[in-house]
């Protein structure tokens, strides 16, 4: 991929969307915090970014609109196919110094990754790069709720083992569970409700709110993740209880407001 304005050339090592549907967790709890968090607006479409090195090794994220192209590359990739990843350059959004992502591959024959120089992408900003690991707070809670949804066999019986964290008059399930709730009322923000093909008749449901995670199954359970419980996974009631909703009604409801990809 070239760089028209610097003429060099940027050796492309990943790609993620951005998009309403489908974002990286850390970047925020919707698709609009996340596109604040890099600068660029709520496009409905979304974007891809682009994650590579210059020929000095310095790592950029570039921000393309060419969402298909992106797409393509990511399942292209994710089969374990080769994807020549080259957008045009007038698809080119901007491009920001640093990743917001930890890779573990570097571009060969260039120097190791490092980040350029402050202000070297012309927004006088930090190079972007992947919070810290060490303390628990919004991005970790975030990553731990797609964690459960990825591997959700293994959770479902981990939580089932120990019996979850939760009980219906924990001040903080029940807070999320309300909010969650509102959503199926009044539309919450782009993203703050995704659902995913999980089989046949069957999503995964991904919800946020300030300081909480929920992940579910639609015919199976929920759990939701709390700023302010470290490391714990709550499981949600399945009965309506002290105030709290019932879950299939509530994981529905949210189904029919979520966000899914196309």
């Amino acid at each position: 991929m070239s760089d028209e304005e610097g003429g060099g050339s940027l050796y492309v090592l990943s790609a993620v969307l951005l998009t309403p549907t489908r974002f990286p967790a850390l970047l925020g709890d919707d698709f609009p915090e996340a596109c604040a968090l890099l600068g660029v607006a709520p496009a409905a479409e979304g974007y891809g970014l682009v994650l590579g090195q210059d020929e000095e090794g310095a790592r950029w994220t570039v921000v393309v609109d060419d969402v298909s192209l992106v797409a393509a590359a990511i399942a292209s990739w994710d089969c374990g196919m080769e994807y020549d990843l080259s957008p045009d350059e007038r698809s080119v959004v901007l491009s920001l110094a640093g990743w917001p992502l930890e890779l573990t591959v570097s571009a060969p024959g260039v120097p190791e990754p490092h980040d350029p120089e402050r202000g070297a992408d012309g927004t006088g900003r930090v190079p972007l790069a992947p919070p810290s690991a060490d303390t628990w707070g919004p991005v970790q809670r975030r990553l731990g709720a797609d964690q459960i949804a990825r591997e959700w066999a293994d959770w479902r019986e981990r939580v089932a083992e120990d019996g979850g964290a939760a009980a219906a008059a924990h001040p903080g399930l029940a807070r999320a569970l309300r909010e969650a709730e509102e959503y199926t009322r009044q539309a919450p923000p782009p993203g703050r409700v995704r659902s995913a093909f999980a089989g046949e008749g069957v999503r995964t449901l991904r919800a946020d709110g300030p300081g909480w995670s929920l992940v579910a199954r639609t015919d199976d359970a929920a759990f939701v993740l709390l700023d302010d419980e470290p490391g714990e996974v709550l499981a949600v009631p399945r009965e309506a209880a002290g105030g709290l909703p019932e879950l299939s009604g509530l994981l529905a409801a949210l189904d029919r407001v979520a966000a899914r990809p196309v």
